[in-house]
């Protein structure tokens, strides 16, 4: 039997704008997939790039290019920063989603930035990225990516579900692998918490200390995105012109009544798309919100289960990892049964340097 090793660095950037993670990972497959982390980090944006890129909403498409230009170097940089504190004996390649800066799938559109072939030249080595354009372009939604590997890495579960900017699942106990975006968790708690000049509210804590607001519960849970069928996602767009409105109607409350507010909200959104039995994997910044995550038992009957910290902050670099492995073998990385496109294919760009 031929045994397939690859290590790779896994780059990812989300939406909850924390930083750009980082993870080394050694992958081989006998009979199935294992992985094993060799070295992972988070590095956190500094207030210049964080506000440029909470921004980006409102950027023209030349202002996108030249921004583009401008974070793929930085990005350059922080791999680079991280390689040098990791020398490593092997490096396969590496895999990078970039930073998704417009997401407007209906329209035909998904733009990544930090996804330029000068990434492969700054570091000397080959680069696959830009996942989501080919998927776009089969007529799939760019999205949930992050199923292509969980199919492979994390099939002994029911389902899994990320909590980060957007709160997305998979549900992997069916004939034919689901998974679509549920709600904005993390993107709208962190802007809620900023409020208050907290970068984010730690555990959940100001959350469980306020009350509900049930009028705003209500709007929230009446949203018509909820009753679309998937395949679905999400952008920071909907939070822009659907969640902010909402919340700005209520703006003469208390931030702490409205961060446990939305926070029962993502629970019921969440608890209502998780299978009914088995074991579920969280992962995600939000698996630290002690009071989301209590709040999703109320409302659930499946077995939750909270990895080790390194897989529950790590989790979507290494699957943007193990994406490459697969775009590198020719296998097939994105589903068409999560993304609605014509069909299966291997996706992703390589650039050489």
């Amino acid at each position: 039997m031929k045994i397939i090793a690859k290590t790779v660095l896994g780059v990812m950037s989300g939406t909850s704008l924390d930083g750009i993670d980082l993870a080394l990972v050694h992958f081989e497959k006998k009979e199935n997939w294992n992985f094993k982390f060799i070295q992972a980090e988070t590095v956190p944006y500094s207030p210049h790039w964080q506000h440029r890129l909470q921004k980006l909403t409102q950027f023209k498409l030349e202002e996108l290019h030249d921004l583009n230009a401008a974070y793929t170097n930085y990005l350059a940089e922080v791999i680079q920063g991280f390689l040098e504190k990791n020398p490593t004996e092997k490096l396969d390649f590496i895999s990078s989603h970039g930073h998704t800066a417009l997401h407007q799938p209906q329209e035909g559109i998904t733009y990544q930035i930090g996804n330029l072939p000068q990434l492969a030249t700054a570091l000397g080595h080959a680069v696959i990225c830009d996942f989501r354009v080919a998927d776009v372009a089969l007529g799939g939604q760019g999205a949930p990516l992050v199923p292509g590997g969980e199919v492979h890495l994390f099939k002994n579960y029911t389902a899994c579900v990320n909590l980060g900017g957007f709160a997305n699942i998979t549900q992997l106990e069916q004939q034919s692998t689901t998974a679509y975006d549920i709600t904005a968790v993390n993107v709208v708690l962190n802007a809620l918490a900023q409020k208050q000049g907290m970068s984010y509210d730690k555990n959940g804590a100001m959350a469980a200390r306020g009350k509900l607001i049930k009028p705003l519960l209500n709007d929230l849970n009446a949203l018509s995105f909820y009753s679309i069928s998937p395949p679905k996602s999400l952008g920071v767009e909907w939070v822009e012109s659907t969640i902010v409105p909402l919340l700005e109607q209520y703006r003469e409350q208390n931030i702490a009544d409205l961060l446990h507010t939305y926070t029962v909200h993502c629970a019921k959104q969440i608890a209502k798309e998780l299978p009914g039995r088995g074991d579920v994997l969280f992962t995600g910044g939000g698996a630290f919100n002690s009071f989301l995550m209590e709040q999703i038992k109320v409302f659930s009957s499946c077995t939750i289960v909270l990895p080790e910290n390194e897989l529950i902050e790590y989790k979507e670099a290494l699957i943007f990892a193990f994406l490459g492995v697969l775009r590198d073998l020719q296998l097939d990385n994105c589903l068409a049964s999560v993304t609605g496109a014509k069909h299966n294919h291997s996706s992703g760009n390589i650039f050489l340097p």
